[in-house]
């Protein structure tokens, strides 16, 4: 088994066809062919089949997926060790939307001014599919909003408590309960983003668990389009207080009052458990935790 065979496969696995991978790859169809028959001669069974023409993975070669990667984030650690004292290379970060839009600008701010040679890649996603990712060996630093969390296989760091609030238009009521009394009568939403979102889920467990799932609910693509359409006076949203900060100061959303004992919910930074990390992750590591520190004696 050769480190360039888990490469096509993974790369076949992204694309979906040999003609794009033998592309992108700069190989003949054939080359391809050959990497994935020596795979599958490796592991004893096939990694691919045809169904209606269209290319799709066997149980086998889903199951090769997260072995390759991490096969592959451990050959590129293996040749970075030449340098361990030069920071430098890619660096693989997945964050909520929450955080990248109110914490991380001055994080990577920080990192490129100190560590020019690092590229960073950054990607958004719930914290569930980051945490995926992070096991997977796809990213190499996780960043979750998220209840209190012990999670395996991960070096985690607890950041900062995340300040839930239930937010609204100038115009709306002041209070939650006028909402809860509205109920499904009116043409006012519970505005959220994704499942899979930490703060949402937290809510709405909270509740079905006192009976209080009464809300239409309207999903929307990102934090920002929310907060325009509870602007527009279409309902109210449950969102970290940092995302909210400059519109409530500036007078354009206002904070619900509300009586409901809503579960904590904290910033967290994980990385994978290694006997040895990249120069790279432990100086991102560095930068945020130098960051929150700094934010925490701030808020005091």
């Amino acid at each position: 088994m050769e480190i360039r065979h888990l490469k096509t496969f993974l790369t076949i696995v992204e694309i979906g066809s040999y003609t794009g991978t033998a592309s992108k790859l700069g190989y003949t169809q054939s080359t391809i062919t050959s990497h994935i028959q020596a795979l599958e001669h490796e592991i004893g069974g096939e990694i691919f089949t045809y169904a209606n023409r269209n290319l799709q993975l066997t149980t086998l070669g889903r199951d090769l997926i997260p072995l390759a990667e991490d096969l592959l984030s451990t050959h590129e650690q293996i040749k970075n060790m030449r340098c361990t004292n030069e920071v430098k290379g890619v660096l693989k970060v997945a964050a909520p939307e929450s955080l990248t839009i109110s914490r991380l600008g001055p994080i990577i701010r920080d990192f490129s001014l100190k560590h020019p040679n690092v590229k960073i890649i950054l990607t958004n996603g719930p914290c569930g599919q980051n945490h995926i990712d992070l096991i997977s060996g796809r990213v190499d630093v996780a960043l979750m909003v998220y209840p209190e969390i012990k999670p395996e296989k991960c070096i985690h760091y607890s950041l900062i408590e995340e300040k839930i609030v239930l937010v609204s238009s100038l115009d709306g009521p002041d209070h939650f309960d006028a909402y809860k009394n509205i109920g499904t009568n009116t043409n006012h939403f519970f505005i959220t983003n994704e499942e899979g979102c930490s703060y949402r889920t937290m809510f709405e467990k909270y509740l079905i668990k006192h009976e209080m799932d009464i809300f239409q609910t309207m999903e929307l693509w990102s934090i920002e389009a929310i907060k325009q359409i509870v602007m527009s006076g279409l309902g109210f949203s449950v969102l970290p207080y940092i995302t909210v900060k400059d519109e409530v100061e500036s007078g354009k959303l206002k904070i619900l009052n509300h009586s409901e004992n809503l579960d904590p919910i904290y910033s967290y930074m994980l990385i994978k458990k290694k006997k040895w990390l990249p120069p790279a992750v432990e100086a991102f590591v560095e930068v945020v935790l130098n960051r929150f520190n700094d934010t925490e004696k701030m808020s005091i």
